[in-house]
C-alpha cells in the first residue's frame, strides 16, 4: 500500500530545484526547498505525538510554511483541517471539539484567547505566524529534512472541510485522498495546466478554491504559482506580467476592472482566468472581455465535492451559466419533493454523483443520510436547470426559494431583471415574512456609482417583465451586499435584516 495524494501531488518534486512558490517579496522556494519544509514539519507532527489518522487544525495566515503544513499532513497521514481565519474563539471551539483534532495551530497573537476556550479539549497547542515562526517552527527547526512517507489507501482521508453553517451547527465534510486526487486529475486535462504555467494565487486556503482547487492544480501539473498573502488590486496588476493564469472570485474581476491599468496590454500574455465560489454577473462577463479580449471560465463546486461542472476550455464560456459536467461527474436536476429527474428546461435541485463527492459527514450519520444518497448521489441544495444543449445554470440555493401566497419565485429570475436597470450594479433578492402570504419578495440593490438610480424606472421594469407574485412588494438601496470570505451573499443576514418589514 503507497500513498497516492502524496506520491501524485509531492514526491514527483523531489530533488527538483524547479520553481515552485514566488512570493511578492521577490523570495523563490523551490519544489525541493518545500518538501524539505514540509519533510520537517512531517517529522514535527510526530513529535508533537500525532499518529495517522488524527486531525491537525489550523488557523493562521497564508504562507508558504501553511501550504507546507498541509504538505506534512499528507505525507504523515494526517487528516488536515484548515479554518477561516475570521472564526472566533467559541467558533473554534466548536471545531476543535468535534473534529476530535489532536493538534491545533494557531497565530501567536490569537493564542491567548483561544487558550481558554481549548482547555477541556485533547488538542496540544502550537503557534505559527505568517513569517514562518512560533513554536511550531522551533519544534521542526531542529529535526530531520526527510520524512518516511505513511502508507494510505485512495479511501483513506485526507481532509475536514467544515460548511458555513447557515442552517444549525457547521458539518465537517469528510474528503478522501481519492476525492482530491480525482479532481486534482480532471482539472489538469480540462483546463490545461502543464509544468509551463505560473498560477496568479491570491485565494485564502482555508476554502476548497484556494487550498485544494488551485494549490492541487499546481502541484499535480508542476507549475510555478505567485503566492500573494491576499488579494489587493495593486499587488496583483504588479504580479499579473509574471503569470499565465489566474483563479478567483467575482470581486477580485470587478476591483481589477476598477482600475484603468487593467487592460488588454496588461493580461496579453495570459492564458486563462477561472471564477468562481460566487455568480458572476453577465456584465462582469462583458465588460471583462471588452477590456481584456479574454473570456473568464465560470465554473461551479461545493465544499462536499471540489469541482463539478465547467464552462469548456474550447468552445463557449457562455455567462450566467458553469457549463457541463466535468468528466466523471453526474449531474442531475430533480424535485425536491420526490427525487425524480425532471426534463430538460426545468427548474429542480442539483444532484451529483462522481469520484470527487465526499463520503459523509464527520459525526453526523443522519444528516449524511439526508443528502448522501444510497446510490452516491449528493443532494447539494441548490437550484438549477440544464439548457438543450446542456449547459447548467444555478438558480439559486434550495432554502432561498420564496414561497409567497402558494407559489414558488426563484430570486434568481428577478436578481437578473433588476441587475439589467439602470443604475444598479447588483442585487440581492430574499424572502420575508408577510401576514397575507406567508412570506413576500424584497430587493436589495445596489447603486452603480457611475449612474443615477431612480427606483421608479426599476420597479416599472418589474412590472412589465415579471409576475404580480414575482414583483418585489420593497425595494430598498443598500452600500454593499453582506458576503462571506469567498464573495458569496450572506442571505440569510439579508433575511435578518427585514424580517420586521411587514409584521
Amino acid at each position: 500500500m503507497t500513498n497516492p495524494l502524496f506520491e501524485a501531488l509531492f514526491a514527483v518534486h523531489e530533488g527538483k530545484s524547479t520553481d515552485f512558490l514566488l512570493l511578492a517579496d521577490g523570495q523563490l522556494i523551490t519544489h525541493a526547498a518545500f518538501l524539505r519544509m514540509a519533510a520537517r514539519f512531517a517529522n514535527a507532527l510526530v513529535a508533537c505525538g500525532l499518529k495517522p489518522g488524527d486531525r491537525l487544525a489550523i488557523q493562521i495566515e497564508k504562507s508558504p510554511e501553511a501550504l507546507a503544513v498541509y504538505a506534512a499532513c499528507v505525507q504523515a497521514g494526517v487528516v488536515f483541517l484548515p479554518l477561516n481565519t475570521a472564526y472566533t474563539a467559541s467558533e473554534i471551539q466548536y471545531f476543535v471539539e468535534n473534529s476530535g483534532a489532536r493538534l491545533f495551530l494557531c497565530d501567536p497573537a490569537t493564542q491567548p484567547a483561544l487558550e481558554p476556550v481549548l482547555r477541556d479539549t485533547d488538542a496540544r497547542i502550537e503557534t505559527l505566524d505568517g513569517a514562518g515562526q512560533g513554536s511550531f517552527a522551533d519544534i521542526a527547526a531542529s529535526l530531520s529534512t526527510t520524512f518516511e512517507t505513511v502508507a494510505r489507501d485512495i479511501d483513506d482521508l485526507a481532509a475536514f472541510l467544515y460548511t458555513s453553517g447557515t442552517t444549525g451547527r457547521s458539518k465537517g465534510a469528510m474528503l478522501t485522498q481519492g476525492n482530491l486526487l480525482s479532481n486534482a486529475e480532471t482539472l489538469v486535462s480540462e483546463w490545461r495546466f502543464t509544468a509551463d504555467d505560473c498560477l496568479l494565487h491570491a485565494l485564502p486556503i482555508f476554502h476548497a478554491h484556494g487550498l485544494f482547487v488551485a494549490i492541487n492544480v499546481s502541484l499535480l501539473a508542476g507549475n510555478s504559482m505567485i503566492l500573494l498573502p491576499k488579494f489587493d488590486s495593486e499587488a496583483v496588476i504588479a504580479q499579473l506580467p509574471r503569470a499565465t493564469s489566474m483563479m478567483g472570485v467575482p470581486t477580485f474581476y470587478t476591483r481589477l476592472l476598477a482600475d484603468a491599468r487593467f487592460d488588454r496590454a496588461l493580461t496579453t500574455h495570459m492564458r486563462l482566468f477561472i471564477s468562481g465560489s460566487a455568480p458572476l454577473l453577465a456584465e462582469t462577463h462583458e465588460r471583462f472581455e471588452e477590456r481584456t479580449g479574454h473570456r473568464i471560465l465560470e465554473r461551479y463546486g461545493m465544499t462536499e465535492t471540489n469541482m463539478l461542472i465547467s464552462n469548456p476550455y474550447d468552445g463557449e464560456r457562455r455567462a450566467g451559466t458553469v457549463g457541463f459536467a466535468l468528466p466523471g461527474v453526474e449531474v442531475k436536476i430533480t424535485d425536491a419533493e420526490t427525487g425524480a429527474s425532471l426534463p430538460v428546461g426545468e427548474i429542480g435541485q442539483i444532484e451529483v454523483r462522481g469520484p470527487n463527492v465526499f463520503i459523509g459527514y464527520w459525526q453526523m450519520p443522519e444528516k449524511t443520510r439526508e443528502e448522501l444518497r444510497a446510490d452516491g448521489f449528493f443532494i447539494t441544495g441548490d437550484l438549477g436547470m440544464i439548457s438543450d444543449d446542456g449547459y447548467v445554470q444555478i438558480i439559486g440555493r434550495n432554502k432561498d426559494l420564496i414561497i409567497t401566497g402558494g407559489y414558488n419565485v426563484y430570486p434568481k429570475e428577478v436578481e437578473l431583471v433588476l441587475d439589467d436597470q439602470p443604475g444598479v450594479l447588483e442585487s440581492a433578492v430574499v424572502g420575508v415574512p408577510h401576514p397575507d402570504f406567508g412570506e413576500t419578495v424584497v430587493g436589495v440593490l445596489v447603486q452603480d456609482p457611475q449612474t443615477s438610480l431612480d427606483l421608479a424606472v426599476v420597479q416599472g421594469a418589474v412590472e412589465a417583465s415579471l409576475a404580480g407574485f414575482k414583483r418585489p412588494r420593497k425595494l430598498t438601496v443598500v452600500d454593499a451586499l453582506p458576503r462571506n470570505t469567498m464573495g458569496k451573499v450572506q442571505k440569510n443576514l439579508l433575511r435578518d435584516e427585514y424580517s420586521d418589514l411587514f409584521t
